[in-house]
């Protein structure tokens, strides 16, 4: 009896082995398989995580990674806070930005399965303490529910900056009606409901009064029973400013300064107010895969979770979520930002893989390069699809005549050499340049920023006096400054 116990147990060690080990390596692949949208040349790069949270600037990064339903791997990079010398691990809270959208559809969608709304319903109905103030531009249309979480409500405001943690913090009603001490205007109309869609954390915010309305219960609150405590999301918060203080990351410019008070203040909690983990994002994503396969409701029904993961008036917004498509594959994605702090986070609808990267920098290259990595190592089929740019070697002689300043509006543009390659800084950030890359003699873009497009111009003499930048339909003349 003793040997066929020990033999029934022999497998499961063996196996566990080369688990870890596989573990290991795909760590080390996604660690070193950084790439960008855009390749300049033939050949795709092999990026180094570390080395490239160097060149951007980036103090910390964590991810957490999805395989089979399941979180495969989290680690930490870099540091929370330099200053207190607390590095990144798996359980440093980030800002979630706009990723809190996502989260903030469950419970407004748990509401509506208790049936504490109708969410094709006049949004007035459930509004107690401030109405929304319909005008002639909602064309006599009513928004609903589904209209705020969608982003197809026809609402103004697309972001919030936040409030330095010493600011008065505005009430709900004040940011609404765009009130002092609010820094941001109205919410309102800006065209009729239902017909396209119109990013808005204006609506969101809405949505958050309405659960507070409909509940009686203090928003964050109500997210952490109703939502984030049956996700086992243990370590996040909706409350803004945060009591607990504990392992918070800092956020930090691109020039490497921290922000004043180490992170602002989001009392838009709905549209921008999660602190939370990669690790705890991960949880809810893999509670999505399986509750829209019937196979867990944590939060939400079977049938509740394929209306969320269903697309709503636009084929790219579902309720709270964006719908990717990758060759024939489907993914639920939300990106965020705040205050220097960046992040994504993509779950699959088939197969149960997924990711989720944060940082507490500006640079959301790294962001996408990580991405690109984790959809390289895991074979996400169709999901990295690179553009391959042609490019050429100018003469040394050459791009030193297009060394100097230029005026880009009020700031200031600088190319330098470095070796036998052209750079380009912004107000002197980052420290050692983006590399830039020429199509011909005197065209040239980044892969930092792709869209950018750069042609250089001179005067009746051939000297160097300008140059010409298009990017996103927009053409500028940048003056050289002597």
């Amino acid at each position: 009896m003793k040997k066929f116990c020990i033999l029934l147990f022999l497998p499961l060690t063996l196996f566990a082995q080369p688990a870890k080990k596989q573990i290991a390596e795909n760590i080390r692949k996604v660690e070193n398989s950084l790439a960008p949208g855009v390749i300049f040349g033939d050949s795709l790069p092999n990026w180094n995580i570390e080395k490239r949270m160097e060149e951007t600037n980036i103090k910390g990064l964590s991810i957490a990674v999805i395989r089979n339903y399941q979180i495969e791997w989290t680690k930490g990079y870099g540091w929370a806070d330099v200053e207190e010398k607390r590095k990144v691990n798996t359980e440093t809270r980030f800002q979630a930005a706009s990723i809190s959208k996502t989260l903030n559809s469950m419970g407004v969608l748990k509401l509506a399965e208790k049936g504490k709304l109708d969410p094709e319903a006049d949004i007035n109905n459930y509004l107690r303490t401030w109405k929304f103030p319909y005008d002639s531009i909602a064309k006599n249309k009513k928004i609903n529910t589904l209209h705020l979480l969608s982003h197809t409500a026809g609402l103004s405001i697309h972001g919030f900056p936040g409030y330095e943690r010493s600011d008065t913090i505005p009430l709900l009603s004040q940011i609404l009606d765009g009130q002092k001490p609010a820094n941001t205007k109205a919410v309102r109309s800006e065209f009729e409901p239902g017909i396209r869609l119109q990013y808005s954390g204006g609506g969101t915010t809405i949505t958050q009064l309405m659960v507070s309305d409909i509940t009686g219960r203090k928003y964050a609150e109500f997210m952490q029973e109703e939502v984030l405590k049956p996700l086992g999301m243990k370590n996040s918060s909706f409350e803004q400013p945060i009591r607990d203080t504990s392992n918070l990351a800092t956020g930090y410019y691109g020039n490497g300064k921290p922000v004043n008070g180490k992170y602002h203040v989001y009392p838009e909690q709905a549209a921008a107010g999660l602190w939370t983990t990669p690790t705890d994002l991960a949880k809810y994503i893999i509670e999505c895969q399986l509750a829209y396969q019937g196979k867990s409701k944590k939060v939400l029904s079977k049938q509740m979770m394929q209306k969320r993961l269903t697309h709503y008036v636009d084929s790219s917004s579902g309720l709270g979520v964006s719908l990717v498509y990758r060759k024939g594959n489907m993914y639920f994605n939300h990106n965020g930002g705040n205050e220097a702090f960046l992040c994504t986070s993509y779950g699959s609808m088939q197969g149960g893989n997924g990711v989720v990267i944060m940082i507490n920098g500006e640079d959301f290259s790294v962001v996408r390069e990580v991405l690109n990595s984790v959809a390289r190592v895991y074979n996400w089929e169709g999901f990295y699809n690179p553009t391959f740019k042609k490019v050429i070697n100018v003469p040394v002689d050459t791009l030193h005549q297009y060394t100097g300043n230029y005026l880009l509006m009020k700031d200031t543009l600088t190319l330098k050499m470095s070796g036998k390659d052209l750079f380009i800084q912004q107000n002197g950030e980052p420290k050692n340049g983006y590399k830039l890359y020429f199509a011909d003699n005197s065209s040239f873009t980044m892969s930092e920023q792709p869209n950018a497009n750069f042609r250089v111009l001179r005067n009746d003499t051939g000297k160097v006096n300008a140059l010409e930048l298009k990017q996103n339909g927009v053409v500028l003349k940048l003056p050289r400054i002597e």
